[in-house]
Parts: C-alpha cells; structure tokens; sequence
C-alpha cells in the first residue's frame, strides 16, 4: 500500500482543472495552499499545463496584470470572497475583459456563492473545487493542512468540515478498499462516521473488494489537551516548535546552516539522517550525530587509499555526490540542535520543565503556582505561561475560583484586557476552567484524574528510565506523561474490544465501534496468538485526528507501531505544536 497514489490521484485531478481552459492562463493562490500545492505539484507541471504567470491572493489587490485567463485556487473562506469580487469589479470597472474561474478547496461551500452573488460577480465566473484534503507528507502521515478545523468545530461548533473529513475517508476507502474495523473516540469521530456510512451506501461498491487498511481509529481532540500542552522531547517536535515545519518542509536560516543564504529542506523518511533521529529523544540527539560525523569522515578519507584511475573515476562518480550531500545535511541538523539548545536555555527552560513535570504528577502545587504567579508578573513569554495555567486547570480538574480570579487578574494586567476573550475561549473549551457547582456552566470538565488512575498515564519515575532504547511510549515527554489517545489506540489494538472501558465512553464524549473482521489479539512482539492470520490487513491501522496532532504524539504512535509489530498510518486535520495550538485561541491585540 503505497500512499504516494493519493498524490498521484490529486495530479491528475490537478491537470484535468487546469486544462478546462485550454489556453495560457495566470493562477491566483491562496496562501495557505502553496505550501500544499507545491507538494502535489511543482511550478514546472503547472508550466506544462497552460499556467502563464502565478500570483499570490492578497488583502488591498485592487487588480493584477496578465493574460484574458485567470484561475482562482482558494480556500472557502468569506473574506476570500470578498478580495476576489473586489479584484474582479475593480477590473470590470476599468474595462478589462476575463474569464474567470474560481477553485474552492477542498470543496464548494453555499455560503462562498451566496457572497458572490450578493457582490454582483457571479455572472462574469464559473465555480469549481479541488479535493486536495489528506495530503501525503511521509509513507505514514497524511495532513488536511487545515488548522482552522479546530476553532470551527470545538468552539463555534460548526459542522461543515466535519462532512469534508467523511469524504476524505471516503475517497481513501475508494482507492485502498473499504476498512472493516472502526473505532470513534469522542463526539465529533461519531458524527463523521455517520457521514462516512451515508455516503458509502449512496455508492455501488463491490463487497468482495481488497481492502488494505484493516483498522481505523477517529479520535476527537477534545479527548485530550495535556499533550499538546506538555513540552516535546523529540527531536521533530522541538524542530516544529522552534522552527515551524509546514507540509514537512522547514525553513533554516543562516545561524543553521552557516552559510550566506538560508536553506530549505524537505524533512521525510528519504533523509537517512532525519529518519534515524527524529523520534529520538533529544538527550540522545548530539551522541548520534557525532557517530554519523566520524563514519562520513572515515569514508571521504577513502578517498587517501584508492589505487588506480578506475577506482577514483568509480568514487567519484557515485559517493562522493552522496557523501558531500551526507555531510550537508549533517551540519544542517547538528546547526538546528544547537538553536534548539540555545532558544531552550534562554527561556528558563529547566524550570518550566520542572513545573510541568510537578504538575502532570499532581504534587508541589502550591510552589508551581507562586511560579505561574511570577511568570505572569515577570511577562515571562505570554504562551509558555498560558501553557502552564491550562495544564494547572487540567491536571486540578478547575481551579479554585479564588485562585482563578487572582491568575485571569494579573494575567490581564501584564498582558492587555483584550486577553479576557482568550479566557472566555479556554473556559468554553474546558482548558482553563474554574471549580463550579452551577450545572449550566458553560465550559465542560476536565478527566485528567480519572483517566490518570484507569490506564496510569504518568508513570512512576524510576531511576533506570532509558531515553535512547526506550521501553514505554512516555519517553516523548522524558517518562513524565503518556498521550491519552496513544495510550487508547494501544489497549483497544491489545484488547480487541470496547468492553471495559464503557466508564471512558462517558468521559471523552462516547466510544463506538463497528466491526465487520475478527481480530487476533496482539502482544508485545505483535499478533501473540498461534493462529494463522488469514488477513494480513488487520496489521495495517489508520489513526485520524480530528481537531490536529503533535509530532510528539506521532514519534509515539510510530513506537507503538514498532512495539506491535504493526503498521500505523497517521492522518490529521493538522499538525500542531503547543504554542500553535494556544494561538489559535489567543485574541491579537487591535490596537
């Protein structure tokens, strides 16, 4: 089962798009999607398919240059809309005749037409859509790239992108055949397998057809708002988080790579270095990276002991190319780990980890919260410390409304009463709540305790915990926390039912399951059972998350996966870090 069909499938669709206008034309791009688009498709394949000039959307464009052709290829958002019917008004009204074509991704959306209408454009356009929703970035993850996913369900509960992921699931049902074990953790996985159903019986399948995916998790992220809180551990965390990987591509500057210009780099299994390294927890980083310095080192001083002209004519033309490419990419990541070591330790990093940890295990609680105090009264970085009073409120259950009124009190006054929206959001979200008797209290409650208890989420420190030959999946926060959604995935695989755990159904929202192919029970060196697996598909299991993931939970879904003897694939709405995931609930100041 190769992943890369799912590109191969938006190309096609891609070029099909393009080629509706048969001569040169110019393309508009969202933002958002250029990261995206570049993945599927590059400048030269939209060369060879007719596009002349490619410009960027943006707020203020009255107008653009170019040929009589343009395609819009946009996100569904209202405000995007606008900027397209302004630009086409602005050009109508100075005489220019277009054709214009507007391409919503990943689909149409009523309430996009609706302004278009009202704007009085819709007769000089023709509206199309583009499927690009689960994305491949690796051989097992897939992203929607849409973080906004988040806000729009959780906090506005809108639905619309909910009927989006079904289809997604529905389209790669279509090429890798239809799953027959799925399970839904949370409110919003249930909605979408509803969806999933409807659209499937609307469909004529063959009911004989080979399915290569045997098991498919949902998994709501509402479940579970410690782990992205938590501080990654893992090298690809700690680079998403100092510096933004998007689409699996990341952008170092010139303290990286120590050249004049800054460099791109494409972070994916094919990177002999970065696949070694970046589960791995950062403590053990630097010790590999010098192993791989000194084995590049001993293979460039081959070079010294060639004999004839043949042999050097053989090393040059195939490994010194690779070596020298080696050696780059080498002092690319040994670069980034510096920063990394650098950002961390101007940032008080050891006693906020210290904090955190305190926390997650329930003691110290009252030194932990004179530290919260005096990184509110110290402005301390306004993230980090919202990072610590949401992972307070959680790990407590709420606060004491006393203590609440204090922190939101002095939070405010450090960093501006805008901040009383991000506190109403992170109330609404259940994220940083205070204790309440009142039952029409708007936030939802916190489980931290109980499901601390049930499947002993932060594990007993013990003096042997080993980081470079890890045993447990908590080594991605150095063996202080265990991501529930990880955690869950591991005792259905192991228990092949939903029995026993009916007390978490009431908790995370519901669990349901729907299994159509008998299951062997797994142990730790994979399926433990004798029998004969007669459907090898079973080993290969779909995680999606609804709402974003963090690195830090895939490099423990990929542990897992080891640990099984299985193949777990990843999709996600998006791919998240602890600070991207505040943010999004953070109001920017207007002023």
């Amino acid at each position: 089962m190769d992943l890369q069909e799912l590109t191969k499938l938006l190309k096609t669709q891609l070029a099909h798009l393009l080629l509706t206008i048969h001569e040169a034309k110019d393309l508009v791009i969202d933002p958002d999607l250029t990261k995206p688009l570049d993945r599927v498709a590059g400048v030269t394949f939209l060369r060879e398919h007719g596009v002349d000039k490619i410009f960027k959307l943006e707020s203020g464009q009255k107008s653009l240059p170019g040929c009589e052709n343009r395609i819009y290829l946009v996100r569904p958002r209202l405000v995007t809309m606008k900027y397209i019917a302004d630009q086409i008004n602005c050009e109508i009204g100075k005489g220019e005749r277009r054709n214009y074509k507007i391409v919503l991704v990943p689909r149409k959306l009523y309430i996009c037409e609706s302004i278009l209408e009202s704007e009085g454009v819709m007769g000089h356009i023709s509206i199309d859509e583009f499927p690009l929703d689960l994305l491949p970035l690796d051989t097992d993850l897939l992203s929607f790239e849409l973080p906004e996913f988040f806000t729009s369900f959780y906090m506005d509960h809108d639905t619309t992108w909910l009927h989006t992921v079904a289809s997604s699931l529905v389209n790669l049902q279509r090429l890798f055949g239809k799953i027959p074990n799925i399970y839904c953790i949370g409110r919003g996985s249930k909605i979408v397998y509803d969806l999933m159903q409807a659209m499937c019986e609307t469909q004529n399948e063959h009911k004989d057809a080979k399915h290569h995916i045997g098991q498919l998790f949902i998994i709501d992220r509402d479940v579970d708002y410690v782990s992205p809180l938590c501080t990654p551990m893992t090298y690809e965390a700690l680079l998403d988080e100092t510096f933004n990987i998007d689409c699996s591509i990341v952008n170092f500057e010139t303290d990286v790579t120590h050249e004049a210009k800054a460099s791109k780099l494409l972070l994916t299994s094919q990177d002999e270095i970065y696949s070694q390294i970046r589960d791995c927890h950062f403590a053990h980083i630097f010790s590999y990276l010098s192993g791989k310095a000194k084995e590049l080192q001993g293979l460039h001083d081959k070079k010294n002991n060639l004999k004839s002209v043949g042999d050097m004519k053989q090393y040059v033309a195939n490994e010194l190319r690779i070596l020298k490419h080696q050696q780059k990419l080498l002092g690319i990541h040994i670069g980034a780990c510096e920063v990394i070591m650098k950002t961390k330790k101007s940032q008080d990093f050891d006693e906020f980890i210290k904090a955190e940890q305190s926390l997650l295990e329930g003691t110290e609680i009252k030194e932990n919260m004179s530290y919260i105090e005096e990184c509110i009264h110290k402005q301390f970085s306004l993230v980090q410390t919202l990072r610590l009073l949401c992972l307070l409120s959680l790990t407590q259950e709420g606060l004491n409304p006393r203590d609440y009124k204090a922190f939101k009190t002095g939070f405010l006054h450090s960093h501006g009463f805008e901040h009383l929206v991000t506190f109403f959001n992170l109330k609404k979200l259940g994220i940083l709540t205070e204790q309440e008797t009142a039952p029409n209290s708007i936030s939802r409650k916190s489980n931290y305790k109980f499901y601390n208890r049930k499947f002993n989420l932060v594990p007993k420190q013990s003096a042997d915990l080993d980081l470079k030959n890890p045993k447990d999946i908590s080594y991605i926060f150095s063996g202080a926390y265990t991501p529930l959604p990880c955690k869950l995935v591991e005792q259905i695989l192991t228990r092949e039912t939903l029995i026993g755990l009916e007390d978490v159904g009431k908790c995370c929202g519901g669990l349901h399951s729907d299994l159509k192919v008998k299951q062997r029970a797994f142990g730790p060196g994979g399926y433990s059972t004798g029998q004969v697996i007669t459907d090898p598909s079973l080993k290969v299991v779909l995680v999606y998350f609804l709402g974003g993931c963090t690195y830090s939970e895939i490099a423990a879904l990929r542990f897992l996966a080891k640990t099984l003897e299985i193949r777990i694939i990843v999709a996600t709405t998006a791919i998240i870090t602890g600070n991207s995931f505040l943010e999004q609930l953070i109001e920017k100041p207007t002023r």
